[in-house]
């Protein structure tokens, strides 16, 4: 379907689009066609720009997404530029695996918290990478931020995405959705695993016994979860490394489901267990190893691997050693 949607600029800072309204989209709804005619903004986005006053029809300003279009109607959008982040951007070292004008990906360390929030209000992911993105960050909703369409918990380590500007963000969150983001995690847990290699489903929600936490819950208490494993290797009857494919995302998913069958994460403070001798490592053993997601531009698939970081290795050499002092050279 053609049309007539030439974009040009405004101002020094702002863009208008001017739309005929072809007869093959006569009866549309405003936000509708708006939508079809401008793919690199978010429904939401284009919303907001409605009800803002950013749209004009015939040269009236128009504040209601649910009009009726005509045909040969002029729509007009003017679309501001992207407002100045918060949180600001802070200088931080990245491991960036994959980048271009859309999406980046990242390698990022344990110990780093992936969004500013109580407790944590700087010195997060968010802050490095838009210092890291600057001018390349087009806006998510309006501002100069990236789209964190998922999230490591802190003590996490592993691979993660985010997006560059509306359309990308739109697109990651529908595979997120459908569950097409290949994610594939490392843990090394407690116990052996029986049968080695299986499926985990249940609901997941706030515990009614703590509500920092969350539990494997009863139906219409939760969110569906499954989580499907495979033992890698076997230390003794004492631990194991295991494989993990996250078919949902929710929160602390793998950590949950883990503890539920009886072999919880080691290193996990909270869903796991005191262990004597301590092993060696100050965090949960998970590592997000392998990400893979159509391109949400090009549709191109994308995939990447990383290696489980200096500490998780130890801990699998620790445990490997019969959970005696292991030499560092």
């Amino acid at each position: 379907m053609t049309r007539d949607a030439t974009p040009e600029t405004f101002s020094e800072s702002s863009k208008q689009r001017k739309l005929d309204v072809p007869a093959a989209d006569a009866g549309l709804r405003l936000d509708q066609f708006l939508a079809r005619a401008c793919a690199d903004l978010s429904r939401s986005r284009l919303k907001a720009l409605i009800l803002d006053g950013h749209v004009t029809l015939d040269g009236a300003t128009l504040r209601d997404p649910a009009v009726k279009l005509k045909e040969s109607q002029r729509v007009a959008l003017v679309v501001p530029p992207a407002s100045d982040p918060v949180p600001q951007g802070q200088a931080m070292d990245l491991v960036v695996v994959y980048e271009d004008a859309d999406v980046i990906v990242i390698d990022k360390p344990a110990g780093l918290v992936v969004h500013p929030a109580a407790g944590n209000a700087d010195r997060t992911l968010v802050n490095a990478l838009i210092a890291h993105c600057g001018l390349s960050l087009s806006g998510i909703g309006g501002v100069r931020r990236p789209g964190i369409v998922h999230r490591l918990d802190k003590d996490t380590s592993g691979l993660l995405i985010a997006a560059k500007n509306d359309a990308a963000h739109a697109g990651l969150a529908v595979q997120f959705a459908d569950h097409s983001i290949k994610r594939v995690y490392r843990a090394i847990v407690w116990g052996m695993p029986t049968p080695p290699e299986g499926e985990i489903a249940g609901a997941i929600g706030r515990s009614t016994r703590n509500r920092k936490k969350m539990a494997v819950v009863g139906e219409g208490r939760g969110k569906s979860a499954l989580t499907r494993f495979r033992t890698v290797r076997r230390f003794g009857r004492t631990a194991a490394l295991i494989e993990c494919r996250l078919e949902t995302g929710r929160t602390h998913q793998i950590r949950v489901h883990l503890s539920h069958i009886g072999h919880p994460v080691v290193g996990d403070t909270v869903y796991g267990r005191a262990h004597r001798p301590k092993p060696p490592m100050e965090r949960q053993a998970l590592h997000a190893g392998v990400l893979g997601f159509s391109h949400p531009i090009t549709k191109k698939w994308l995939e990447f691997e990383s290696e489980p970081p200096y500490d998780f290795n130890r801990l699998a050499a620790w445990f490997e050693a019969g959970q005696k002092p292991i030499s560092e050279s």
